[in-house]
């Protein structure tokens, strides 16, 4: 039932159509962040007279704050509700950006990246956690893959419009552009997104008792088995995107301004088979979904990794297993979210904090190694994949296949200590 939480009887003054365009907006940031400024990774080597491994750090370096950053907020907004917390990371956002714009050495560049990710992590957060306030466990796997719908949006227009910027004005012209979607969406929150959780007077921000919670999150089975599924296959995502630019626009010698066309075809394959799970979920049910695009993904990454040894089929031989392992997310990312936080409603914060700080953890190791071991071949980003995706069925098979966690309805917050 929209509009409802365990406190309440509040029913919530927004359209659903409204709730889920907003929400999803707000879990754009990463790859808006990301994405918009892959075209110019390559040039900011020279630009900077710096290193191939310290130009990927300023990928990692927002993958790390994104991943610290959500631990922090998601006892915040358990405490103090959704939308004040979201407007200042905003702000902090947008001013980020504008640092970055500003900076005249990488290092200044890769500092003011990790606080731009401080303020981005937030909407993902957020976002997952309102759709638990609003949306009974059974709903929001198919919720989750419509926001997808939304999200999609950013990564297959994100490197588009970030190569003609970057072509027309310059790398620093994108961090400015960056720093005005900033502003929008403050506005936007500010003027249309109400408070969907009322504040838990019980609720505490002692050290003791978040760690305490976020501990019996990590020893919890049914919890850590869905969200290690996802986020490894994730993690393969962000090798995609921390490779992808050397691999087609230095190895392919694909233009930086046609790279995002390249990139946008990967994110629509992603966003149709999302659609494709929401309309299949009803049917069969997130788990199996979950499980069969699980091996195919995998399958995927082997074939990805083998094309990459052999250079069977060249650039096809790259593209073609990519758009299947990026496409397999569409299934997996929503439904293992759902899964995995289908327990946790009073504690949707920490639980969908934790759940974001795994995957982009995974993430800033995954493209940290990409330019530790790039080598001017596609082997290094295949390798990362292929490896992601097999860990990642691995720990499903383990972790919920074979043990069979925790039924899904049974796990609590009350049950499992929260």
């Amino acid at each position: 039932m929209i509009g409802r939480n365990e406190k309440t009887t509040y029913e919530l003054p927004i359209r659903k159509l409204e709730l889920i365009i907003i929400t999803g907006a707000i879990s754009a940031f990463a790859s808006l962040s990301i994405d918009t400024y892959l075209p110019a990774l390559p040039s900011l080597e020279h630009f900077f007279s710096a290193t191939s491994t310290q130009v990927q750090l300023t990928l990692a370096s927002f993958f790390v704050a994104f991943a610290m950053g959500q631990v922090a907020y998601g006892p915040i907004i358990d405490r103090f509700g959704r939308k004040r917390p979201l407007c200042a990371a905003l702000l902090l956002y947008a001013t980020a950006s504008a640092g970055c714009a500003l900076s005249g050495s990488i290092g200044t560049l890769v500092m003011m990246r990790f606080v731009q990710g401080l303020g981005a992590c937030a909407g993902g957060v957020i976002a997952r956690a309102i759709v638990r306030d609003c949306f009974d466990a059974h709903e929001t796997a198919c919720i989750f893959s419509l926001l997808i719908l939304v999200t999609g949006l950013s990564p297959m227009l994100a490197p588009i419009l970030g190569g003609y910027v970057f072509v027309l004005f310059g790398w620093r012209a994108i961090f400015w552009l960056l720093s005005l979607i900033g502003m929008i969406f403050f506005a936007g929150v500010l003027f249309r997104l109400p408070e969907t959780f009322y504040v838990d007077d019980n609720a505490t921000l002692k050290l003791r008792e978040i760690l305490s919670g976020y501990g019996r999150l990590l020893v919890n089975p049914h919890y850590m088995g869905y969200a290690l599924a996802g986020a490894f296959c994730v993690a393969g995502m962000f090798a995609y995107i921390a490779g992808s630019p050397f691999v087609f626009i230095e190895l392919f010698h694909i233009m930086p301004s046609h790279f995002g066309w390249i990139f946008g075809m990967n994110a629509f394959g992603f966003v149709v088979a999302s659609q494709f799970n929401a309309r299949l979920v009803p049917q069969y049910g997130p788990a199996t979904l979950l499980k069969i695009a699980n091996r195919v993904q995998t399958i995927a990454g082997v074939i990805l990794l083998t094309a990459a040894l052999t250079g069977a089929a060249n650039m096809i031989g790259i593209m073609v297993p990519l758009f299947v392992y990026i496409a397999c997310i569409g299934f997996i990312l929503p439904n293992s979210t759902a899964l995995a936080m289908a327990p946790f409603r009073a504690s949707a914060g920490m639980a969908s904090a934790l759940l974001g700080t795994v995957q982009f953890t995974l993430g800033a190791a995954a493209s940290t190694i990409i330019g530790m071991l790039h080598n001017q071949t596609p082997i290094p980003m295949s390798g990362v994949i292929a490896v992601c995706g097999m860990t990642s069925f691995g720990l499903y098979r383990k972790l919920i296949v074979s043990g069979e966690a925790l039924p899904s309805r049974r796990v609590t917050d009350r049950s499992a200590g929260m």
